[in-house]
């Protein structure tokens, strides 16, 4: 069965329980899972068109909560860049993936009010999962959020509680609500589950492909969520003798906050520790803005494992990007442009980007 484990400390606590965190120093949790068999392309045929088709790696199983996420195209985009659509996903974002997993968590546990933090994605996507699990459910998001994204939480009957300040300030009030008794929190950064939902994103990648991967994958990174799922599922693909190498994994930030690119660049190892947090600065990829990620260490350890590295992509960049991609038929909301706008010109090597949020969700950028 698994079991939440610290990698910093080696503390572990039964996934039954509601921690939500390390006691001992307050960090995110891993999870202490193995596939209970290796996947074959050919066996998939005739599976339930979701991710949970990928039943085998997955640490829940026998769903209730689904709303039939997953399996989006994989579409070309030049001659070496194609495009995963995950802004066709029920709530139009990737953050569906892992959402669905914590939301199917939370019901099996019953908790008795399920609190998440969120600048949007994540937010609307555990509201929606909770409205399909039936469970209650109250969201924090910072004062400059999209109103699409607010709009879109309270539509599915989850309560908004709107934090003055930024990504941070959100986070904390989230965290303080969720040491209380009976709280599940459906965090996509510290609870684990989230992770093994967003490595879904490259076994469907995998299995398009007829068994094999891109040289590089890129993801935007925030929290990188997503580019830990990725490590995840390719650690996976090649233990079970899946693939013959991993990708590298490609992070891209927004220049204007970008703190995990300058420490990977600097060779640091994590993220310094300031005297106080400052206001990261404004940025169009308001999804990526995240000025101290948790998994800070994991995040820059599984990059460079992978062989990968960091880009940064300016305001500008973005905007053309977005507009570039709207050309192309594909209306994308600012962060879901960003690996376009640091890859798109790539020649020498394939490359995956993620197109992981609707464009509807933030509009145009000005």
């Amino acid at each position: 069965m698994a079991t939440y484990l610290c990698p910093q400390d080696g503390t572990r606590a039964d996934t039954t329980s509601l921690t939500w965190c390390c006691p001992a120093c307050r960090g995110p949790w891993d999870l202490d899972f193995q596939p209970d068999a290796p996947l074959s392309v050919n066996a998939l045929a005739g599976r339930v068109n979701s991710l949970w088709r990928y039943e085998e790696v997955l640490p829940l199983s026998s769903p209730t909560t689904s709303l039939g996420e997953g399996r989006t195209p994989l579409v070309p985009l030049t001659g070496t860049v194609s495009a995963k659509l995950d802004f066709l996903m029920p709530t139009l974002s990737f953050k569906d993936r892992g959402a669905v997993m914590l939301a199917e968590l939370a019901r099996r546990l019953s908790p008795g009010r399920v609190v998440a933090d969120s600048s949007g994605n994540a937010g609307t996507a555990v509201a929606a999962y909770c409205a399909r699990a039936g469970l209650p459910c109250t969201v924090y998001v910072p004062e400059n959020t999209s109103p699409k994204k607010t709009e879109q939480i309270r539509a599915h009957g989850a309560r908004l509680e709107i934090v003055p300040g930024d990504r941070e300030a959100t986070a904390l009030a989230a965290r303080a609500a969720a040491d209380s008794p009976g709280t599940f929190y459906a965090s996509h950064v510290f609870n684990p589950y989230f992770l093994h939902g967003t490595k879904t994103y490259v076994y469907e990648m995998w299995e398009d492909l007829g068994g094999r991967l891109p040289d590089a994958i890129a993801v935007p990174v925030g929290n990188g969520t997503l580019l830990l799922g990725a490590a995840l599922a390719t650690a996976e693909l090649l233990a079970q003798g899946l693939i013959d190498s991993r990708p590298a994994l490609i992070a891209v930030q927004a220049e204007a906050v970008s703190p995990l690119a300058t420490a990977f660049h600097h060779g640091a190892d994590g993220l310094p520790d300031p005297p106080g947090l400052a206001a990261p600065a404004p940025t169009l990829a308001e999804g990526i803005a995240i000025a101290r990620p948790p998994r800070a260490r994991q995040i820059l350890a599984a990059v460079r494992e992978s062989g990968g590295t960091f880009l940064t992509v300016t305001e500008d960049q973005i905007r053309a990007a977005q507009r570039d991609l709207a050309a192309r038929g594909f209306y994308v909301e600012t962060t879901g442009v960003a690996c376009w706008a640091a890859v798109g010109d790539w020649t020498d090597r394939s490359v995956v980007v993620p197109l992981c949020g609707a464009g509807l969700k933030t509009g145009l950028a000005p």
